[in-house]
């Protein structure tokens, strides 16, 4: 399957949306689509096996829209900014033609409207035909766009928010011309021949304002991947046949070596080679705190380089980019939709037909009952105009695009709009010890063995051997205390090597078995470890051990420490007094789990769990009712992972950490996790205000706009003052979604 985005222009409201969706589903080949309003986007999954992007593109246009596919670059939203301030030009344009036509008309009408006869105003206004040449201009260019897409849309059988502005200001127009053409024909049937000129350039005007409002804030929302987009260097300092030259970023090859000095941007990412430095990676990770960078240690493009100069070797370039991945990852997040959206999108599919239903009722119950066509007249349009299906499309995707967007700007990587959703429901937090709580960085340090100091080199030597051929961190930590110790390169040859998952590694050096592991191992390999009873005084300080066995008999023990991090205990304290379980999972053995857990202020802990158990543990929880989140490096962890109902990964944003979670911490900090719960929730409870808006803007305003009042106050409301209120029902969703721009969150990651 391949994802295809596709930027559609076109759309007025989400039943434009829904209409495209049910169209791209229909082709075959197509897996899922999705269409977002908010953003004018289209992401679609699909089997380039039975059909293509082109093919995508020519359906969406036979729908009435023009689509166009977005190439995964970082300019993208640079394109979408100037296509947004041109449309923003165009509708600066109208509104000002418009209004200063409307407002003409306004002043000419007011004998009419109000009964005012005012002496300091010219009977010529008054006169209909002038009203039809200033109407004219407001409907024929000004309103162009409305009669367009409702013309499409009639093609296609199909309704939207056009239809309706099409409807209710076209009716008022046609209307208005029959009077001015054969008033008499009113007269003669006791009506008066009553002009709504008027009426027609005001809605126009009044919805074309709020479209105007609605798309100026509308771009605010994307303000978070601009500003991502903004952070990249333009260009790169290279040694190129032995001399320093000045390239765009673009040009630069993976192995070129990228010369930095003090203040500088680091144009991609790659490994330090020569020279020190500290670089402040706050705009990328979160963290606020600079870090040291030396040889061997990895650089994030757009990172600010602080003190000192550097060379590295660049390792991806271009979209590969840790920085280009984070913006395709929120561009894609802000593409999708949410489960909560579902509802919004059900009723949009019903209401616009719905809405012209109610409007041709209430035409005809009003002229029925009063025998009033002015009355009827005016309850229809109204019912036309003030009905906004606009509000509901925007509810939910302002409010994701804005989310997603902050929790990027914090090193919060939200994959999805499920996700984001998701995130608010959690009730337990699973958090994997090594690299999560702790620093993940284990040292040794204690070491002793069964003969005392006679020997200690020689088994440290042995075990280094062994270790040597291991990842794990644990052996990672005992090569570097032998290296610490004075035992030399190079070591001696291990044969048959063997690594026992979750309990440690096995090899024959020269003629003697050596075996490194867990006690429990040992023991059950029926070698006695009571020798070095000293080894419970470590685990009880949260010190892991690795035993050393030669033979069948035990010969040392390492005593492993692995700090928390600095801000772990806070962290848990935080997601605690948010009303979360957290739980903490680890393969170590008891002492030193309940160490550690006492340590970070945890109470429930799965200990000497081996890694394929750790789904099972999950499980457990999951069958306890819970909803459960797993935070782990988003490697190791990834059957734990993907059991959870949202997998947390606290990891360097590269690419196995961010395809095997629903969220990624780019900084190793704990209270990300809080802070991305917390956006959660504050996500839902704007995207929960801005569906109550809409809903309830519809469902008061739709009966008060029909004449319910009417029998009760004598008050119709006015078809002018239902375009307005319709027009700006969808700027205060927008501006509603972008309070969420204050969200501060919890924690050093906020």
């Amino acid at each position: 399957m391949k994802t295809a985005n596709l930027r559609v222009r076109g759309m007025s409201c989400a039943s434009c949306a829904n209409t495209i969706e049910q169209a791209v589903r229909a082709v075959p080949g197509v897996a899922e689509c999705n269409v977002n309003f908010g953003i004018d986007r289209a992401t679609v999954r699909y089997d380039p096996q039975q059909t293509d992007v082109a093919t995508l593109e020519r359906t969406i246009a036979d729908t009435g829209y023009r689509a166009e596919a977005i190439e995964p670059d970082t300019q993208t939203t640079d394109a979408e900014k100037d296509a947004r301030e041109a449309e923003q030009r165009d509708l600066t344009r109208k509104v000002i033609v418009g209004g200063i036509l409307s407002a003409i008309l306004v002043v000419g009408s007011l004998p009419a409207m109000w009964g005012w006869h005012l002496p300091f105003l010219p009977g010529w206004l008054h006169d209909p035909w002038l009203q039809f040449v200033l109407t004219t201009p407001v409907m024929a260019w000004c309103g162009r766009s409305f009669f367009v897409g409702a013309a499409k849309a009639f093609r296609r059988h199909a309704a939207d928010m056009n239809t309706l502005v099409a409807l209710g200001t076209g009716t008022a127009y046609v209307y208005s011309i029959f009077v001015t053409l054969f008033p008499d024909v009113l007269r003669d049937r006791g009506l008066v021949p009553q002009v709504y000129y008027e009426t027609a350039a005001v809605v126009i005007t009044l919805i074309l304002l709020g479209r105007l409002l609605e798309n100026r804030a509308r771009g605010q929302t994307s303000e978070a991947i601009r500003q991502l987009m903004g952070l990249q260097a333009k260009t790169a300092r290279v040694i190129r046949h032995g001399k320093e030259v000045d390239i765009p970023i673009e040009e630069v090859n993976i192995g070129d070596i990228v010369l930095v000095r003090p203040g500088e941007k680091i144009p991609v990412d790659g490994e330090v080679t020569e020279g020190t430095s500290t670089v402040d990676e706050s705009m990328v990770t979160g963290e606020s705190v600079p870090v040291q960078k030396q040889a061997g240690d990895e650089v994030i493009g757009a990172t600010v380089n602080k003190t000192g100069s550097f060379q590295f070797r660049a390792s991806r370039v271009g979209k590969d980019t840790v920085l280009a991945q984070i913006i395709q990852l929120v561009q894609d997040a802000q593409g999708s939709k949410a489960p909560i959206q579902k509802l919004a999108d059900r009723i949009t599919g019903w209401f616009v037909p719905a809405v012209i239903a109610i409007a041709i009722a209430t035409f005809v119950i009003w002229f029925d009952v009063t025998g009033n066509l002015t009355m009827a007249l005016i309850t229809m349009v109204g019912v036309l105009i003030i009905a906004c299906p606009c509000a509901l499309g925007l509810a939910t995707p302002t409010s994701i695009m804005v989310g997603t967007g902050l929790g990027a700007q914090r090193g919060i990587l939200i994959k999805g709009a499920d996700s984001l959703e998701l995130a608010h429901q959690i009730q337990a937090i699973v958090l994997d010890k090594t690299g999560t709580i702790t620093q993940g960085k284990p040292t040794v340090t204690d070491y002793a063995t069964v003969g005392g100091t006679a020997g200690e080199m020689e088994l440290l030597r042995l075990a280094a051997a062994v270790e040597r051929n291991s990842e794990h961190p644990l052996a990672e930590a005992i090569v570097e205390y032998a290296k610490s110790q004075g035992i030399e390169t190079p070591l001696p040859e291990v044969r048959d090597f063997e690594a026992v998952a979750g309990m440690g590694v096995r090899g024959e050096v020269g003629n003697r078995l050596v075996r490194i592991g867990t006690r429990r191992w040992l023991e059950d390999s029926g070698i006695n470890t009571q020798a070095l009873s000293q080894a419970q005084n470590w685990e009880a300080a949260a010190k892991t051990t690795a035993w050393l066995a030669i033979e069948d008999r035990v010969a040392g023990v390492f005593g492993i420490a692995d700090a928390l991090k600095p801000h772990s205990a806070e962290a848990v304290r935080a997601l605690q007094k948010m009303g979360l379980e957290v739980v903490m999972l680890t393969g170590d053995n008891r002492q030193t789990a309940d160490a550690i857990a006492r340590e970070a202020g945890i109470s429930r802990v799965f200990a000497e769990v081996r890694p394929q158990g750790k789904a099972d543990r999950i499980k457990t929880l999951q069958r306890e009712g819970k909803i459960v989140a797993m935070v782990g490096d988003g490697i190791n962890d990834a059957p734990a992972l993907a059991q959870a109902d949202l997998g947390i990964a606290i990891g360097t944003g590269t690419d196995v950490a961010i395809a095997a979670s629903d969220i990624t911490l780019i900084s190793g900090d704990l209270n990300g996790i809080a802070t991305a719960i917390q956006l959660s929730r504050a996500t839902m409870k704007n995207i929960r205000q801005n569906l109550f808006f809409a809903y309830i803007y519809n469902v008061v305003g739709i009966p008060i706009a029909a004449g319910v009042l009417y029998p009760i106050l004598g008050w119709l409301l006015d078809p002018a003052i239902a375009g307005a209120a319709m027009a700006f029902s969808s700027v205060s969703v927008v501006t509603n979604a972008l309070r969420l721009r204050n969200f501060r969150g919890v924690g050093r990651a906020a």
